[in-house]
């Protein structure tokens, strides 16, 4: 316990040492900070606007905005926490103004589910294992972004980045029973939605 008290400890005293030489406009110090926070954050985007250009402009938006607001951090979250939120509102207010644009929530293609897919392909397995795993993450994801973007951001957070509940719940601005709650839904809703696609694969398989 003692332990884990000061990993939390150093981490924040370091996140806040990372924002005072960002805010003194050390330059390497905002490229440490995106090396660290990119691939979450990216994600974090991505499953919120279920597009990946669009995720990686409102991701560029927000380091801009983490940028010019960095002084005002004051620790008191964690960096990372503060940074995800700051892409969430810019995702929020692309879509606001997609909605009043267009009237229409993006949709999301083919080929937006294959850079997160590829990423996370084990290039060393045989091509039958490579191309199976390949296959089922792609699913996965289509799965995933089908799912209502509440639970879909809830999900990203917990299972893929492996947040815990506290942080989930200070990133999105809700309380911990209801990150819980949806968490528990968005997995419901990946089974049986997996199970039917299985089970539909079968009847096709021996529907002779």
């Amino acid at each position: 316990m003692h332990s884990e008290a000061a990993h939390t400890s150093s981490t924040a005293e370091d996140d806040l040492g990372l924002a005072r030489r960002i805010a003194r406009g050390e330059r390497t110090a905002f490229e440490s900070l995106m090396r660290r926070y990119n691939r979450r954050l990216f994600r974090l985007a991505r499953a919120s606007l279920d597009n990946e250009e669009e995720a990686q402009d409102a991701l560029q938006e927000a380091y801009f905005q983490a940028y010019r607001s960095i002084g005002g951090f004051r620790g008191e979250a964690a960096l990372s926490t503060w940074l995800s939120r700051l892409v969430l509102n810019e995702c929020l207010a692309r879509r606001r103004r997609v909605r009043r644009r267009e009237n229409v929530i993006p949709m999301i293609s083919a080929q937006d589910t294959m850079p997160m897919v590829n990423a996370v392909v084990d290039e060393s397995a045989p091509p039958d294992q490579a191309v199976g795993r390949l296959q089922v993450l792609a699913l996965l994801e289509r799965k995933l972004a089908a799912l209502p973007e509440n639970f879909r951001v809830v999900f990203m957070l917990r299972s893929v980045e492996e947040l815990g509940v506290e942080e989930v719940a200070q990133v999105l601005g809700i309380p911990e029973d209801t990150v819980r709650s949806r968490h528990f839904r968005a997995r419901s809703l990946l089974r049986e939605s997996l199970a039917r696609d299985f089970d539909s694969a079968e009847r096709d398989l021996f529907g002779f």
